[in-house]
């Protein structure tokens, strides 16, 4: 009996079909692997990160700062601002969930659309918002503080930031060493923002998932 030997093609064709289901199941179930911020070139990545839901348990105020959880993720840039905190901020909704954010600058890029990072929210649902003082790391109201524009102070994501002071003349004395403009929060404008944040497109993933949206 005269046996043909399988040509390459024929091979390769039933070796597709008996490792599909294997390729498949790897596909769908294998752990997501991180992505490196630095390696993508379509531009900066944005986390779908969730809220710090309030717990009464704290013993604070509704509306009163709060301590950032160490897995807590910046809604528009993904890192985690309890590594940055002597430059991050905070939001907090009127039912008391928070975002936290790594800077003042991913902060007033959120307030720019809040919708755009967080799901299903909107403006009117923030009842307020915190920086951190720079020169005495405590919390101080958004509408209270005051900010270098275009200061030589790089902020966690190396890139131009918005250090936040609770005395305008300590900001003044900021600007001495490091140049910049002294600003209240109602002066910055948008496309400054824009420009700081160098803005691209964005791609959304989950906390966890990685899924795009």
């Amino acid at each position: 009996m005269l046996l043909r030997t399988p040509s390459i093609k024929q091979i390769v064709l039933a070796t597709g079909i008996l490792l599909a289901p294997f390729i498949l199941n790897k596909i769908v179930f294998a752990p997501t692997p991180a992505i490196d911020d630095q390696a993508m070139p379509s531009g900066d990545i944005c986390i779908v990160a969730p809220v710090t839901p309030f717990d009464p348990q704290w013993g604070i105020n509704l509306l009163a700062p709060r301590k950032i959880p160490n897995n807590a993720r910046c809604p528009v840039c993904g890192m985690y601002p309890a590594r940055t905190s002597t430059w991050a901020a905070q939001v907090i909704f009127k039912n008391g969930d928070t975002h936290f954010f790594d800077s003042p600058l991913t902060l007033f890029i959120y307030l720019l659309d809040p919708a755009k990072y967080s799901r299903g929210r909107g403006a009117s649902e923030i009842a307020i918002s915190y920086v951190t003082d720079t020169t005495q790391g405590q919390w101080i109201k958004t509408s209270e503080a005051f900010f270098v524009s275009e200061s030589d102070a790089m902020g966690p994501m190396r890139a131009g930031n918005l250090p936040a002071f609770a005395r305008q003349k300590d900001a003044q004395r900021f600007t001495e060493k490091h140049g910049g403009t002294v600003l209240n929060a109602n002066q910055i404008q948008p496309q400054s923002l824009q420009n700081l944040h160098r803005s691209r497109q964005h791609l959304h993933l989950t906390n966890i998932n990685a899924e795009t949206t």
